[in-house]
């Protein structure tokens, strides 16, 4: 019973929404009807949410497209925001600009002037900060000690040989801050040391010289090797990133690359590197401490 109730009460209002009115104008002279036209209640609904729907869409529209938007609460703050760091990062590059150029005006004029030697080394601009010192005073001990060792050292034959790798007078920078996971062993084809550090860590030029070759190699992923003045070779594997390209010159201590974790013999984030002189490896750890 109360099941056809509301049947009848939801068809009494279907009808009702559904009736249409006539509305009329008429001449008040002559009491002619001029126009009409006939509307339903759901009809009116349907034309104010259509027309409500289109004043909403021009609304936006005329916001998007005009700068009405600049008077949006909060829009112009992100705006705003937004200049001031693109501003301020326009102004610290005009900065690092100026001192590189500052500073190559320097090296130009005391050059010119002759109070700094042409081969003399200076700070570089760099993704390292470079503050090389190639005199590093040694101490007494140190000098008894190379006084020591040049004089048993004066008769040996194998001194003269010309393919010695040099051990003085050359000043090695450490390529990454890192531990050493794998020692150089030449038995086992292992002609490096591996550097375990955090990922994304510069990898730093050892010694100044010239970028020979930069490439992936499958086993290896990205390789960068330098070609040094004085016979040296250094080799860096496994990078993520290379930061300089064949006939660069680098500097003792630029960033070259970042430490990563490519190739196929890679276990993890970490920099293998290989030193040589003259086509033969030799063991990194003989010149560097890690």
């Amino acid at each position: 019973m109360a099941q056809k109730h509301r049947k009848r009460d939801f068809q009494t209002f279907w009808h009702q929404i559904r009736f249409k009115y006539k509305l009329s104008f008429i001449n008040e002279g002559t009491l002619e009807e001029v126009w009409s036209f006939r509307l339903s209640q759901l009809s009116a609904f349907v034309v104010l949410f259509a027309f409500a729907l289109l004043l909403i869409a021009f609304t936006a529209f005329i916001i998007i497209t005009t700068p009405i938007r600049n008077y949006l609460p909060g829009y112009l703050d992100v705006e705003v925001r937004k200049e001031i760091m693109m501003n301020a990062l326009r102004a610290d590059s005009l900065e690092r600009i100026i001192e590189v150029q500052s500073l190559y005006l320097d090296n130009v004029t005391s050059i010119l002037t002759g109070t700094m030697p042409l081969d003399s080394i200076r700070d570089i601009d760099s993704l390292a900060l470079i503050n090389a010192n190639y005199e590093i005073s040694r101490s007494k001990e140190e000098e008894e000690f190379v006084k020591t060792f040049e004089e048993e050292e004066k008769y040996n034959l194998t001194s003269l040989n010309p393919n010695q790798p040099p051990s003085n007078a050359v000043f090695f920078y450490k390529p990454l801050n890192g531990v050493v996971s794998s020692h150089y062993d030449a038995e086992r084809r292992h002609y490096g040391v591996d550097l375990v550090a955090a990922p994304k860590e510069s990898v730093l030029a050892t010694l100044e010289g010239t970028v020979v070759f930069t490439g992936y190699d499958p086993e290896y992923g990205n390789i960068i090797q330098i070609q040094h003045k004085n016979g040296f070779i250094s080799i860096y594997k496994h990078n993520e990133l290379l930061l300089k390209k064949m006939g660069d010159q680098v500097a003792a201590g630029e960033a070259i690359a970042l430490v990563g974790n490519t190739g196929k013999l890679s276990t993890g984030t970490h920099l293998h590197f290989e030193l040589w002189f003259k086509g033969n490896p030799v063991n990194p750890e003989e010149y560097i401490a890690f």
